[in-house]
């Protein structure tokens, strides 16, 4: 038998699980949490304290684990994107960013300006990403982007994936001012056609150079052979092969700060003669403004319904009775419905010379089989399946799950562990959630 231990370092909350490989599956042996402590100089304290609660509540051999880490502290990664379109590049080129676990923090379409450029100093990202073109197509807007970005010396690593044509003259750009530039594969190659993994495994890369810089990250990196992988991207690995295994999916992520959507599908055919534009089949989007604690009072204020009686005096970061409880529930209901309408297409009319016509744009999730509800706010609290069932409204102005795709709460919270293991075993990973979906008890989770 072996034994895994993952460690999940987030903003707020510092979380270790220890699972137990057997028969080809990981059984779940236990669990601590413990602040983050990055504001006492040192994620270790709470690492550490985490580690404690979990030796305490497992009886499986916990030092002696394989290790793996994912983390969200030091604030994730903050990335810009710069891409020749809105429709095209720049949409791909955010789409690969958002895929990896990043915070896109500025997104800038056709040729920099020196607004942008001040911009960029005001954002500090840790990575820039630059797209432009089609392979062997527009050459002139990506090389002058690549100048603009390379005098500002902005002194963060820029990934270029853009036009292949023009990668020696952007790598001779950057080196001419010693600025650090990786080049990948053109993330829009083609009309219609998306590659986004390359990108998405060079951020990760960078995302191991970056979080080390958290403090006491360095000890934690050094515990895991297999590098830090952002929260966000565990999250949609472990989407990944949970679609794959069992069927479509979207997961839900509520947060403190920020609401993830996760999706896995590649849209029900009778829509995807009409989409226009294309997708990714695993797809993230990040909603900022959307949180239950620190984005309380925006995810409230936006909201048209009635709080019904719920007092936002009572708003707490981790309930401890019914009031703060209700507080908590009515913010993730809110926040589950605005997410998901920003994450879902939509099907638009459309005037042509021949009569009306009905296109769909961004992603179609009436396919999906499975909604998964993860993340502290949809756990944690009751009502979390009920809040999901609400989005279950199928085709309509907005292409939403169907009303038969079945719920399953992420109870114990190990979704974002998966995901993390999924990384050395796929296979074992994919047995565990397929074991998940077997003992599926009706909207209650695993």
């Amino acid at each position: 038998m072996t034994t895994v231990v993952t460690l999940e370092i987030g903003s707020t909350i510092t979380k270790a699980n220890a699972f137990e490989l057997a028969g080809g599956r990981f059984h779940h042996a236990g669990q601590g949490f413990a602040a983050t402590s990055v504001a006492q100089g040192d994620v270790g304290v709470g690492v550490d304290a985490a580690l404690a609660e979990l030796r305490a509540s497992s009886a499986a051999e916990v030092d002696g684990g394989e290790v793996f880490v994912n983390s969200s502290a030091a604030g994730g990664l903050r990335m810009s994107v710069h891409g020749l379109t809105q429709g095209m590049t720049a949409r791909a080129a955010r789409e690969a960013a958002l895929g990896a676990g990043a915070i896109v923090a500025l997104t800038t379409v056709g040729p920099i300006d020196s607004y942008d450029i001040e911009e960029l100093r005001e954002v500090r990202p840790n990575i820039i990403l630059l797209a432009g073109g089609v392979d062997h197509g527009e050459k002139r807007t990506v090389l002058r982007n690549a100048r603009a970005l390379a005098q500002a010396r902005l002194r963060a690593p820029v990934v270029y994936a853009g036009n292949t044509a023009v990668r020696r003259q952007v790598q001779e750009i950057f080196a001419a001012v010693d600025e650090k530039v990786m080049l990948t594969d053109n993330v829009f190659p083609d009309v219609d056609v998306l590659r986004i993994e390359p990108v998405r495994e060079l951020i990760h890369e960078v995302f191991n150079e970056h979080i080390v810089q958290a403090p006491g990250m360095s000890r934690l990196a050094a515990l895991s052979r297999h590098g830090i992988l952002p929260t966000p991207g565990a999250v949609l690995l472990a989407t990944e092969i949970f679609a794959n295994t069992v069927g479509d999916a979207l997961v839900m992520d509520v947060g403190g700060a920020t609401t993830d959507v996760h999706s896995v599908t590649d849209g029900s055919p009778e829509w995807v003669s009409h989409s226009i534009d294309p997708e990714p089949r695993a797809k993230r989007t990040v909603e900022g403004d959307l949180g239950v604690y620190v984005n309380a009072h925006n995810v409230a204020d936006m909201s048209a319904d009635p709080q019904a009686g719920v007092s936002m005096e009572f708003l707490a970061a981790m309930p401890s009775n019914e009031r703060e409880a209700s507080v908590t529930r009515w913010l993730t209901a809110r926040a589950v419905e605005a997410g998901i309408r920003r994450h879902a297409g939509g099907v638009v009319d459309l005037f042509t010379p021949t009569g009306k016509t009905q296109i769909v744009r961004g992603k179609d999730l009436t396919a999906v089989r499975w909604i998964v509800g993860t993340g502290g706010a949809l756990t944690k609290i009751d009502g979390g399946a009920g809040i999901l069932a609400r989005i279950r409204l199928g085709a309509g102005t907005r292409l939403l799950p169907p009303p038969e795709a079945r719920i399953l709460i992420d109870r114990h919270y190990r979704f974002s562990a998966l995901g993390t293991i999924a990384q050395s075993y796929p296979d074992e990973v994919a047995a565990t959630f397929a074991e998940w979906v077997e003992s599926y008890d009706d909207a209650e989770g695993a």
